[in-house]
């Protein structure tokens, strides 16, 4: 068992955040979603100043110490290219500041207190769709996720010295609530041809990626991205 840990978790009500949340019990992790409940703090991340209220909040909780951030909080809502202009920017925008500009916020305040607390860890929840894009309806997000992996990478080459250790981890689609709106318009049988390995992820198994990152990697494997996609997509 590793030595236990302060993590927070963003993201954590459903899905692949929840999951995360059980794969790291017999940690001290606290969880977030936008309104909070059933022990988790809450911070709407689309508003401005939310992440580092967050922030305090978590180090407040964790008695003022934390060990691990994972960024997982994130949207996935469509912005077809003909909305009016102003909706269509509206709807990046809000993708843009849940998904990228909030994790980045909660990285740099997670890299300063690493820096007094002698190091520290952050592991990202990107995607697949970072490498290989997404639908027409979705630019904005394959680039939230793109920019998360670029953001990962600065962190690990940057701080590393430091022992500020950055990771991410791109799953494909997972069985969670998130995609089954998105699988049912898509075709159920379409996307599942896609993946060799003939079904979708389980949050368990991003969850477990993520834990290992968090809690076990090794040092040397800082700047590492993990594809949990089921060879959808291999680079």
């Amino acid at each position: 068992m590793s030595t236990q840990r302060n993590i927070l978790v963003t993201g954590s009500s459903r899905g692949i955040g929840k999951a995360i949340l059980e794969a790291l019990k017999g940690h001290s992790a606290v969880g977030h979603s936008t309104r909070g409940a059933e022990g988790l703090l809450a911070a709407d991340l689309d508003t401005p100043g939310a992440a580092e209220s967050l922030w305090r909040q978590a180090l407040e909780r964790l008695g003022g110490r934390i060990d691990i951030l994972v960024n997982n909080a994130g949207i996935f809502e469509a912005a077809p290219v003909d909305l009016p202009s102003a909706d269509w920017v509206a709807q990046w925008e809000r993708t843009m500041r849940v998904n990228l500009t909030a994790s980045a916020e909660l990285s740099r305040l997670a890299v300063l207190h690493f820096r007094e607390e002698g190091g520290g860890r952050i592991v990202n929840v990107s995607s697949r769709a970072a490498y290989r894009g997404d639908s027409p309806q979705h630019w904005h997000y394959a680039a939230s996720k793109a920019g998360m992996i670029g953001m990962t990478k600065s962190i690990a080459r940057g701080y590393a010295a430091e022992n500020i250790l950055a990771f991410a981890v791109c799953p494909g689609f997972t069985a969670s609530e998130m995609i089954d709106d998105y699988m049912s318009s898509r075709g159920g049988q379409q996307i599942l041809a896609d993946i060799p390995l003939g079904r979708v992820a389980t949050a368990a198994e991003v969850a477990e990626t993520v834990r290992w990152l968090a809690v076990d990697a090794p040092a040397s494997a800082t700047g590492a991205v993990i594809d949990v996609n089921g060879a959808s997509y291999v680079r």
